[in-house]
């Protein structure tokens, strides 16, 4: 998935998901690249390793299931 279509996807949760990026050293948040680059490639280009990657992509999926469960509750 791209840099773009994360935000597209996921506007609500941009902020939380923006700030685990930059705390990669990914500051794809307002890179023109980010339309067409993937997070992993966008990852690898700034250095990051495999392992930090998929660590990476982990922290982004808590972010995402944290809010849908925070929103889940709240619809019960």
């Amino acid at each position: 998935m791209t840099f773009g279509e994360v935000f597209s996807n996921f506007p609500s949760k941009m902020r939380a998901l923006a700030e685990v990026m930059l705390d990669y050293g990914l500051h794809c948040v307002g890179c023109p690249a980010r339309a067409f680059d993937t997070i992993e490639n966008g990852a690898k280009l700034h250095g990051l390793s495999s392992k930090k990657i998929e660590k990476l992509i982990s922290d982004l999926n808590k972010k995402l299931a944290k809010k849908r469960t925070a929103a889940s509750h709240r619809n019960t």
